[in-house]
């Protein structure tokens, strides 16, 4: 009985609310888009960068042959030279070997020596005589021989095989370095490359740090690179660059740059000691081409209406987009320079160039620096 009048109600309730003449608000969706900040020489001045120590050479040692230690001089945080003996294995089985071979190949010699001249002295009959031999003799005895030069040359090759075995019994190192980590225990019988002992290069020390897309063209102009490790912040050591990466993080969007210095004398720098980089920049005359700022390639675009490189320049407060000329210079192996229309500090989008529209409301999406 109830459930009769509160329909009517319901109904009621309805109509009223489809008769209004109040529109309904649309949700208004803000876009997100990639962007980077212009920036300039300037900008790399005393900025801070983090990295991590590594060695320049690290390698773990093996042996090419197998067998037993008999002697492993060596332990963790020795320092060894270049050519030092760090393990041996038992030479006496490769000894062996390669006197065996040696007896073989020293009797192949005379044989072939033999073999030679019975070579000779049947020429000489034949020519002396001819019916006291025959050609076909010669020529036996020319495969003889040749057979015999034939057995020398492999008979030789088994033996410097069998050297270098024999020298493989001994394990030197590649380089001058520190010992951080044996493997093995001595009198072990172990395996061909089969992992000893690790050696390190600390004479050198380079750390990776990673550089924001916007500023990675800025890095060949650098004059000077200061390094300032946490475990030792009074020392400062001076960088040079070794490698700088052509390839962008896909998450990041900054550039690997492989930083090399010289291991100081008074404190000892070990790989994985975090630091900090700072760079400062050449001083070109003013307006000089070094000073122009560097942009990705996909940011600079031609409207349909438009013979002239554009940009998308962003408001960093509003989101509004604006649509500016450019004046575009070089392409670089980072993107291509802008000799007019940006200054350094302003926000420009590096995607979708072709979806926004003047006036766009967006939001910045930056990425990690």
């Amino acid at each position: 009985m109830s459930r009769y009048r509160i329909l009517p109600a319901l109904l009621v309730l309805m109509g009223l609310i489809s008769c209004s003449d109040e529109p309904v608000e649309e949700k208004k969706v803000v876009r997100s888009v990639p962007v980077i900040q212009v920036a300039n020489q300037a900008q790399m001045d005393g900025r801070r960068f983090p990295g991590t120590a590594k060695a320049t050479q690290e390698v773990n040692l093996s042996f090419r042959v197998g067998g037993p230690l008999i002697t492993f001089p060596v332990s963790i945080g020795d320092r060894v030279k270049q050519g030092d003996i760090l393990a041996t294995i038992d030479p006496r089985d490769f000894e062996i070997e390669l006197n065996n071979v040696q007896g073989k190949l020293d009797k192949a010699q005379a044989n072939a020596k033999r073999a030679q001249a019975d070579y000779y002295r049947e020429i000489n009959i034949l020519r002396q005589d001819a019916g006291a031999t025959s050609q076909a003799a010669v020529d036996r005895r020319e495969d003889l021989r040749d057979q015999a030069k034939a057995e020398i040359k492999s008979l030789q090759a088994a033996v410097d095989a069998a050297s270098d075995k024999l020298s493989y019994t001994n394990l030197k190192a590649p380089y001058d370095g520190v010992v951080v980590e044996t493997i093995v225990e001595n009198f072990e019988t172990v395996l061909p490359r089969q992992e000893i002992v690790r050696l390190l290069d600390d004479s050198w020390i380079e750390m990776i740090v990673n550089i924001p897309e916007n500023l990675i063209s800025l890095v060949p102009n650098l004059q000077k690179i200061l390094v300032r490790f946490d475990s030792f912040p009074d020392h400062v050591l001076e960088a040079e660059v070794k490698e700088i990466g052509t390839e962008a993080s896909k998450t990041t969007r900054t550039y690997p740059v492989n930083l090399i210095m010289k291991q100081p004398e008074d404190i000892t720098i070990l790989p994985g000691m975090a630091g900090n980089v700072t760079g400062s920049r050449t001083r070109p005359e003013s307006g000089g081409e070094s000073e122009k700022p560097v942009i990705p390639i996909k940011a600079i675009f031609t409207p349909e209406t438009e013979k002239q490189d554009h940009v998308w320049v962003i408001d960093e407060k509003t989101g509004i987009v604006q649509l500016r000329k450019v004046k575009t210079g070089q392409i670089t192996q980072y993107g291509i320079q802008v000799l007019e229309g940006l200054k350094a500090g302003e926000w420009i989008a590096i995607a979708g160039v072709r979806t926004l529209s003047e006036g766009q409301q967006v939001r910045l999406k930056t990425t990690k620096q």
